[in-house]
């Protein structure tokens, strides 16, 4: 396998939770009200599967060992492209989960922050997507030898290992106040 395969796996995923988002940002446009728990649910699977999982795998693995290589000026471009995306997704999540506490505190002004939100995740990660899937990865894997490749793929299921234990560690630490 290569290790941009299991990066594609995640992405159906992603995916699926982002036909989520839009049937509950179809829901809430008509009630004109959020389900700030399940927005929490959406925030907490984006920060930590898409954003720190895959991402996570994406930027400190494969776009560390792209830096390493004589990129074509495309190759540069998208993955520099691909790393402010994945910046504005952190941005937009942010502003996502401060919206969502606002409402949850009764502000219902919010709710137009949540539903823009949401609207702008579900429209950019189709688009990130399809261009890390068609336009990205299979391209920059012919800068890897095979031995290079199975190395990447190895630490990839590494830092899946450890990630669940990073996500409860960072709980008890907020819960302990430290």
């Amino acid at each position: 396998m290569l290790p941009i395969g299991p990066l594609m796996i995640e992405h159906r995923l992603i995916e699926r939770m982002i036909s989520i988002i839009r049937k509950e940002l179809g829901r809430m446009k008509t009630s004109m009200q959020s389900d700030p728990v399940f927005i929490d649910t959406i925030v907490d699977f984006i920060r930590t599967y898409a954003d720190h999982c895959h991402h996570g795998k994406e930027e400190n693995i494969l776009f560390r060992e792209l830096k390493k290589k004589d990129l074509s000026a495309e190759h540069k471009s998208i993955m520099d492209e691909l790393i402010e995306e994945h910046i504005w997704g952190r941005k937009t999540t942010r502003r996502l989960a401060e919206a969502n506490k606002q409402y949850s505190k009764g502000d219902i002004e919010a709710l137009s922050i949540i539903m823009e939100c949401m609207s702008l995740l579900a429209d950019f990660y189709p688009k990130h997507i399809e261009k890390e899937d068609k336009h990205f990865f299979l391209p920059v894997m012919s800068y890897f030898t095979r031995e290079e490749k199975d190395l990447m793929l190895q630490e990839g299921f590494s830092f899946d290992q450890t990630l669940i234990h990073e996500k409860y560690k960072e709980i008890i630490h907020l819960a302990e106040g430290t």
